[in-house]
């Protein structure tokens, strides 16, 4: 597919709260449908009140409208989430390209079940670091440490 003319800017959380938080509950169903439906809504919650409004969100729109963000903790990047429906469109790619821009250098925890993200990333250029059996809430879900230098 080819690349959509996208803009990039800043995270307004008034307009852009309820809008990334549907792009990452649709991206995360079919992206981390292994973690059931049920967590995935527990999880939202902490997407809306804890990591959209901590994190450095940038947000990628298409004819104005939201589709997609990566929210970054220093040069940790924290989610990156593009609407099923944009994705192959280059959105993800300028995103993280955004984001070394500003950074030099980035990293990510991404679950190896999730095969199409890790493949992203490699194909980007990202390094696997290391690889733990166990995700951030301590449930059986493998996570592979990746970084990448500008």
């Amino acid at each position: 597919m080819k690349n959509v003319e996208i803009r990039i800017r800043a995270y307004d959380e008034a307009s852009d709260l309820l809008k990334l938080s549907a792009i990452w509950f649709e991206a995360s169903m079919a992206a981390h449908a292994f973690l059931g439906e049920a967590r995935l809504r527990e999880q939202r919650v902490a997407i809306e009140t804890i990591y959209l409004p901590q994190a450095e969100t940038w947000v990628a729109c298409h004819a104005g409208a939201p589709v997609g963000f990566i929210s970054l903790l220093d040069t940790f990047i924290g989610g990156l989430f593009v609407a099923p429906d944009r994705q192959g469109l280059g959105i993800g790619r300028a995103l993280i390209a955004h984001a070394l821009d500003l950074k030099g250098e980035l990293s990510l925890e991404v679950y190896t079940a999730n095969v199409q993200a890790y493949g992203f990333y490699k194909s980007l250029g990202f390094e696997e670091l290391s690889r733990r059996a166990t995700d951030s809430e301590g449930l059986p879900f493998e996570n592979a440490m990746m970084r990448l230098k500008a």
